[in-house]
């Protein structure tokens, strides 16, 4: 994990219960590991992810629509701190911080993960849009309820699913960064076939069980395409937007997809094209940024 991220030593149960008791409830001791969660129960992981926001973040209230996506909060942060030295890069090599640094979370979803662990990290301000009006009503309701961090996200409803940047940047705005965690999936078939395989790593469980935990909605999970397909639509649509983003990135869970997004940058012209690499235990993932002015 990166060297600023706050979870690369693994979780202090005992911090984390001190801080957020409701979670002693789920916490068990397993050989060879010591405390830890079972992370097929759905109850157990918002649990967790309550208590590393409010011990780590600040984050008084946060809570989930039943069905949509549980974040992992380490891997999340983890994006935030390689973009932010990816900032740095272009601004003398100090990362910038503060209000004035304007991201555009597309996708922002019910959780609103980024705009939370952004703006504690470097005080960032988000501008976070969503197709779901369900999702958006829902990270509305947590940031109402954290007004330390309401005055600094904005959220915004994309009333077009086949746009990304389109309806919801304004002509005179600019944005240093946009961030993104695309769905994978190209049909509910895929998606549903991605829950198994990920039920049998955890190591059995029954699949309504999984789907509550992990799954997501329609909209988090599959897309025309899949994340090929998003990631394709969504570095056509930025060379419009170009004068007004400074650095477009994207997470990129599949490997296999690198080649042919590289391939799609080059065609729309992008300058400068960065792959930033992951690591959140044995999951291995990468961020995809580019520019078009150097």
């Amino acid at each position: 994990m990166h060297p600023r991220n706050p979870h690369r030593a693994g979780y202090d149960f005992a911090a984390l219960t001190a801080a957020s008791p409701s979670l002693a409830a789920f916490v068990r001791t397993a050989p060879h590991v010591g405390p830890t969660i079972d992370f097929a129960d759905p109850a157990a992981v918002k649990a967790l992810n309550r208590a590393l926001l409010l011990h780590h973040y600040g984050v008084r209230t946060w809570d989930l629509p039943p069905g949509y996506l549980c974040p992992p909060v380490p891997g999340r942060a983890d994006y935030l701190h390689a973009v932010a030295d990816l900032l740095a890069t272009t601004n003398g090599g100090v990362i910038p911080q503060g209000a004035r640094v304007r991201v555009l979370d597309v996708g922002v979803g019910a959780n609103v993960i980024f705009p939370l662990l952004g703006h504690q990290a470097y005080g960032w301000s988000f501008v976070g849009t969503e197709v779901d009006p369900v999702a958006l009503r829902h990270a509305a309701e947590i940031l109402a309820a954290n007004p330390r961090f309401a005055s600094a996200v904005s959220l915004r409803r994309q009333p077009a699913r086949e746009c990304i940047f389109a309806n919801v940047v304004a002509p005179d705005e600019r944005f240093a960064l946009t961030v993104c965690n695309p769905p994978f999936h190209a049909s509910p078939e895929a998606a549903a076939a991605g829950t198994r395989r990920k039920l049998r790593q955890l190591g059995g469980g029954t699949m309504p069980r999984f789907r509550r935990n992990f799954g997501g909605t329609n909209s988090e999970l599959w897309c025309a395409g899949g994340e090929l397909g998003f990631i394709r639509r969504m570095i056509a649509e930025s060379r419009g937007f170009a004068g007004r983003v400074g650095w477009f990135t994207t997470l990129v869970s599949s490997r296999e997809h690198l080649l042919p997004l590289k391939r799609a940058l080059a065609i729309t012209g992008a300058m400068d094209v960065r792959v930033l690499p992951l690591e959140h235990g044995q999951k291995k993932s990468r961020t995809l940024a580019w520019r078009f002015a150097l």
